[in-house]
């Protein structure tokens, strides 16, 4: 007698079947999922730093390291050179005006002087013989000229006799002929005579000018060696502090070496070095500040170095107002150096999350504070404790500005508390 068999529903092959496929449709909406970039990752709250977005005033500034430095500073040199013979003061002496610092001795120099003094008096001898000479050469001149014009006057007066006694036939044609032709002569004698005192006189003034602007050119060189000899002795041209002064007895300065420095203490400055793609934005007026005991003292730029070393170019920055008590040349401070007006802005708040995103995306945190998520954002400006932001947040959202680094590709937070 037969027997109906029941086929079963849930045989083995149709589980494996049905297991097998639930299996790849799982592979692939993880694929999917995984691929599409949606990974979560679980992070603890304790460790990160949950910032706001506000709108407020904003200034765009950057922190720069500054040095104190003397307002003025007056440097040394050996302005011919020599050999150091004597120093009165050591390095960090208060000097006054005039005081002397250090000797040398040059022995060209001096030799120099020696000669251009014997050149000297031996010019100044022989314009006083010169001289001497032109004063007995016109006075010879004049004796001449007055015997010339002694005899003109008495060619002159036979001349005018004769000429009268000739009219009334008292005398002789060659008489009257000798009396004209002696006078003719005598009058052409007393215009050369004359016209040779005339350039006489202006020869020896010209030779006299000459002399004495040769005699001056001469003396002024003799007094510039005599100040040349004069500097071997080195002195404070201003009152301070002898600052940088290494010279030791029998070294050898050349021209030129510097030899130490002056610093004028009744003032200080701040010194700032900047990264050089700040350079076309730095100019004097630019304005900043800094704190020295709790205090916060303003400065202003004065004078721009373009010259640009190692990234960096230096600005000297001077006080606005008092200058702190008790600061020292050579303090380094932290110089907070603003770059535009004060302006209002979206205000993000600077963080370690810069360095991995660059400023380009931040995480979110969502309304319920459950789960943060990327967003991009664009930032422009900066302080020292906030991005300028232009696009991406609003006011009150909450973002996550503590470091990246170990979140990789990570779309989306979860956040635990």
């Amino acid at each position: 007698m037969d027997r109906i068999i029941e086929k079963k529903t849930w045989n083995t092959k149709r589980l494996l079947t049905i297991g097998g496929i639930t299996a790849i449709v799982l592979l692939i909406a993880g694929s999917i999922y995984f691929t599409s970039g949606k990974s979560k990752l679980d992070v603890d709250t304790e460790r990160l730093t949950i910032s706001t977005i506000t709108k407020g005033p904003f200034q765009e500034n950057i922190p720069v390291n500054g040095t104190v430095m003397p307002l003025t500073t007056i440097y040394l040199d050996a302005s011919d050179g020599g050999r150091v013979e004597q120093k009165f003061v050591e390095d960090g002496a208060n000097l006054k005006v005039g005081d002397p610092i250090m000797r040398l001795s040059n022995t060209d120099l001096q030799l120099r002087l020696a000669d251009e003094e014997t050149a000297v008096y031996a010019a100044q001898t022989q314009m006083e013989i010169s001289h001497n000479n032109a004063e007995q050469y016109t006075i010879q001149k004049l004796q001449n000229m007055a015997a010339v014009e002694i005899a003109y006057k008495e060619a002159e007066r036979i001349y005018n006799l004769d000429k009268d006694l000739y009219a009334k036939k008292a005398i002789g044609l060659q008489e009257y002929q000798t009396a004209t032709n002696n006078y003719n002569y005598q009058l052409k004698s007393k215009n050369l005579a004359t016209q040779i005192l005339k350039q006489d006189t202006v020869t020896v003034k010209q030779q006299d000018v000459q002399s004495k602007e040769q005699f001056t050119q001469m003396k002024n060189t003799l007094e510039l060696l005599r100040q040349k000899v004069s500097d071997l002795t080195v002195r404070a041209r201003v009152a301070g502090q002898l600052t940088s002064f290494t010279a030791e007895i029998g070294q050898d300065e050349k021209a030129g070496d510097p030899l130490g420095q002056i610093d004028v203490l009744s003032g200080f400055k701040i010194r700032v070095s900047i990264e050089d793609h700040y350079i076309p934005r730095v100019f004097t007026g630019l304005k900043g500040f800094f704190q020295f005991d709790d205090k916060t003292y303003h400065l202003v730029v004065q004078k721009v170095f373009v010259q640009i070393v190692n990234g960096q170019f230096n600005v000297d920055m001077a006080f606005v107002g008092p200058t702190p008590t008790g600061i020292r040349k050579g303090q380094t401070v932290q110089v907070t150096l603003s770059l535009s007006d004060e302006t209002t802005a979206l205000l993000l708040p600077k963080g370690g999350f810069y360095q991995q995103t660059g400023g380009n995306w931040i995480f979110k945190v969502s309304a319920d504070g459950k789960k943060a998520y990327r967003v991009p954002i664009q930032i422009n400006r900066q302080t020292t404790d906030n991005y300028e932001l232009v696009s991406g947040l609003e006011p009150g959202d909450k973002v996550i500005t503590s470091s990246y680094e170990t979140y990789g590709d990570i779309q989306e937070l979860i956040l635990k508390k």
